[in-house]
């Protein structure tokens, strides 16, 4: 069969039938995934085309998987941050869904208490056990879509479950059957995706689910989960690590639709945000996050990182609003007691603080040389120096302009006597063998005391 693509004006070959492979014993990849080696990245140079959807958005997992490693979030840390997680998404939907547990009376309260703001960004999802009995109660909140566990490689069917593929797949087709025939939308979660047969079991599983979908008129959602992290990215890997070809094929050969199709990604192996980027590129519509990236293991995709990668691939925020990322970042340190590594990029407290003489000097030039990008405008976080012995005295004149909010006239240069007298006592204190960093009390202090001796009155009025 063949379908005339418009977006590429070719005629492409859709026609492409990939039955379950029953088998004896389980396909585990003893080639890439030997347990007593580090995982191996194959390659057979076959490349897919980058397909971006026409929409793409982000979806949040901070009240689910972002509560398997850590302790569980209060009611009122829960409705605080999905304010937040609603104002950060702005009026277009950037983050279009939140996921909540359903298993305890506190999570349901907290589902109640989100959904009485009314919000129509992030619209409230759950995931759930696949029981009637958690299909009803999802009914019973008034949500209209769940996450169900379907687990795809051999790993989990074979040593989990204990059961043969086919088994599998018609367990799962009818535990989603009953999920629809209660009311509610299934997201299908397709654990373990990078150590599954791709072709012999996740195609003729997906495609199986598009029949149901096609039958049955609901939609049926697809999430594909990197759940050990080992996804890669690199052109021409193998399937199952590809996350283009991942999403390349479920589109392609299993037939899933763009809006359909949702990335799930841990970070094991530093990769992901990287990896949900690629999957965004190669045809999924939603990422899903979780804020700081907090989740099991090493964490999941950090939902504020994917908002600055929206808005590099877009071209623009299209109106979510980054400067509730801060108030987050400020949330889970003095609220919630978290704390945040401080080299995190946009909200660890030294993202965007030099302590280099010369990077200073930029500074001092212009920000713009050494800052990101405008991190006041976008964060309400101004670039900062922290000083140290190689601060230099640009560096303490761009501490001060920041830290007393001089602009214009006000501003101070890095030949002031004020800075070469803070410049000689920094000195002086490494000199007589500090090793820490100059804290912004201290300097503060000093600066105070030198403006009364030099008469300088505008340090005085903050």
């Amino acid at each position: 069969m063949l379908e005339f693509n418009k977006k590429t004006n070719l005629l492409e070959s859709i026609a492409q039938e990939y039955p379950l492979e029953e088998v004896k014993d389980p396909n585990l990849f003893r080639d890439y995934f030997s347990y007593e080696d580090i995982p191996k990245v194959a390659f057979n140079r076959r490349l897919v085309p980058m397909d971006v959807p026409d929409d793409i958005w982000i979806t949040d997992t901070t009240f689910r998987d972002g509560q398997q490693s850590r302790e569980p979030y209060t009611v009122e840390q829960m409705t605080m941050l999905f304010d937040m997680i609603h104002r950060l998404s702005g009026p277009n939907g950037v983050i279009k869904m939140s996921e909540f547990f359903l298993y305890t009376k506190k999570d349901q309260e907290a589902v109640y208490k989100c959904l009485e703001k009314g919000y129509q960004f992030p619209e409230i999802t759950s995931w759930i056990r696949a029981s009637q009995k958690d299909f009803e109660l999802v009914k019973e909140i008034g949500l209209k879509e769940t996450g169900i566990l379907v687990s795809c490689s051999d790993y989990h069917i074979f040593k989990k479950m204990h059961m043969t593929r086919r088994q599998a797949v018609d367990h799962y087709l009818a535990v989603v059957r009953e999920c629809i025939e209660t009311g509610v939308k299934p997201r299908c979660h397709f654990e373990d995706i990078t150590r599954a047969d791709f072709y012999g079991f996740v195609v003729p599983f997906a495609s199986a689910l598009m029949d149901l979908m096609e039958d049955t008129g609901v939609p049926v959602k697809i999430r594909a989960c990197d759940t050990m992290g080992y996804g890669v990215t690199y052109p021409g890997a193998v399937l199952p690590r590809s996350v283009p070809g991942i999403i390349y094929g479920l589109h392609n050969h299993a037939g899933v639709p763009h809006e359909l199709i949702e990335w799930h990604g841990h970070n094991d192996f530093y990769r992901a945000v990287n990896n949900a980027s690629y999957a965004w590129l190669y045809g999924a519509s939603g990422v899903n996050c979780s804020l700081l990236g907090i989740g099991e293991r090493t964490g999941n995709t950090p939902l504020e990182a994917m908002i600055f990668e929206y808005a590099q691939l877009k071209g623009t925020l299209n109106g979510a609003d980054t400067t509730v990322i801060t108030e987050i970042a400020d949330y889970y340190q003095n609220e919630i007691g978290y704390d945040i590594p401080p080299m995190t990029p946009f909200v660890g407290k030294n993202f965007n603080v030099t302590r280099a003489g010369i990077h200073a000097d930029g500074l001092l030039k212009d920000e713009e040389i050494y800052n990101i990008f405008d991190t006041d405008k976008f964060l309400n976080r101004p670039v900062k120096i922290a000083i140290s012995n190689t601060s230099g005295t640009s560096g303490i004149a761009h501490w001060i302009n920041v830290f007393y909010n001089f602009k214009g006239a006000d501003m101070v240069d890095k030949k002031d006597e004020l800075v070469e007298i803070v410049k000689e006592w920094v000195d002086e204190q490494y000199n007589e063998g500090r090793v820490t960093m100059i804290t912004d009390g201290e300097l503060e202090s000093i600066v105070n005391e030198t403006a009364v001796r030099l008469k300088q009155d505008k340090y005085l009025r903050r």
